[in-house]
């Protein structure tokens, strides 16, 4: 080879290192915080993060590849999740999940800057959240589970199973902010179908035994089951009791269903968790929280539960199991 052709040949070459070297250089490692109120061993939340952590596949972004997720569980108690907000703020992740308001209430006390992303929280704007949900503002976005009006339909689905129950006991959480307006929702239902409703607040195992088994010392009553995080943790309880005493209850979720409730009736969580990753991907790439607008539940689920109805003595109607996304025999 000729001697100017090989420095020239050296040359390009030796410019063309750099762009090698830069094409070689491993992908930025993002960080993203999961914050759970649940137990980790709880498999229907496994069962959520599962959805969540498949789309965030989806989408491109692999756990130890490209992007680091940090989990953290709350078991249930405020102080843990008080404790991991503290410590996901601290690791300074580019976006945090959180799920219900149990746990977005606390992270916000922590940080006004770090965006984050929920599931499960009805509401947000009546909650005070967010400023809308067209323009949610701030650095706080996600998936609302249902407006407040919703919960009225616990008590029209309650009477349509049940149709001579002529008192409700409503378990539901006052730490939560949501709780607040769901329980007005039911409370002004209530008189349209001649049922008297009691709200029953509750936090934890021992206050929900004590308000079922207060509640169920007169006959013929029923229950709604609001979702929050006590009545998501102890739901075998919630069951349980409900079948002790003979009350039929509407849930929110079709978890509680499986595990023996009798019905249920709202939206489908798993969605969520995989929409939730679709704006968590979003954020990665440099999308901001205050333009994403806050989006309601598409997809709604009824559950009833055919062996509970009968051990109850209940004649379910055709036309409402002809409306059942899942009925269990």
């Amino acid at each position: 080879m000729k001697r100017r052709a090989f420095i020239t040949l050296l040359g390009g070459a030796a410019a063309a290192w750099p762009f090698a070297a830069r094409a070689q250089q491993p992908e930025r490692m993002r960080r993203v915080g999961v914050l759970m109120p649940f137990a980790e061993n709880d498999s229907d939340a496994q069962a959520n993060i599962t959805a969540f952590r498949e789309a965030l596949q989806t989408l491109g972004w692999t756990d130890s590849r490209n992007v680091r997720v940090d989990y953290r569980w709350g078991g249930g108690e405020a102080e843990h999740i008080s404790t991991h907000s503290s410590e996901l703020v601290g690791l300074k992740p580019d976006v945090i999940l959180v799920i219900t308001a149990l746990v977005l209430q606390p992270l916000l006390q922590q940080t006004r800057s770090i965006p984050i992303v929920f599931t499960q929280i009805a509401d947000p704007v009546g909650s005070g959240f967010v400023a809308s949900l067209a323009r949610p503002g701030g650095n706080v976005t996600g998936f609302a589970i249902a407006e407040f009006s919703m919960y009225g339909k616990s008590l029209e689905m309650l009477k349509e199973v049940a149709p001579e129950v002529p008192r409700v006991a409503v378990l539901l959480n006052p730490e939560q902010a949501p709780q607040a307006g769901m329980w007005r929702a039911i409370e002004a239902a209530a008189p349209s179908f001649r049922v008297q409703v009691t709200a029953a607040d509750v936090r934890d195992s021992a206050e929900i035994e004590r308000a079922i088994d207060s509640f169920a010392s007169e006959s013929n009553g029923g229950l709604i089951v609001l979702p929050n995080v006590p009545t998501i943790v102890h739901r075998g309880l919630i069951v349980a009791l409900a079948a002790r005493h003979r009350l039929p209850a509407v849930y929110s979720f079709r978890q509680f269903v499986r595990e023996g409730g009798l019905i249920s009736y709202g939206p489908d969580r798993l969605d969520q968790y995989r929409r939730a990753a679709a704006y968590v991907d979003r954020i990665l790439r440099g999308g901001k929280p205050s333009d994403l607008p806050v989006q309601q539940p598409t997809k709604f689920e009824l559950a009833i539960n055919l062996k509970t109805a009968r051990t109850l003595g209940l004649d379910v109607s055709p036309m409402l199991l002809g409306r059942a996304d899942e009925v269990i025999e």
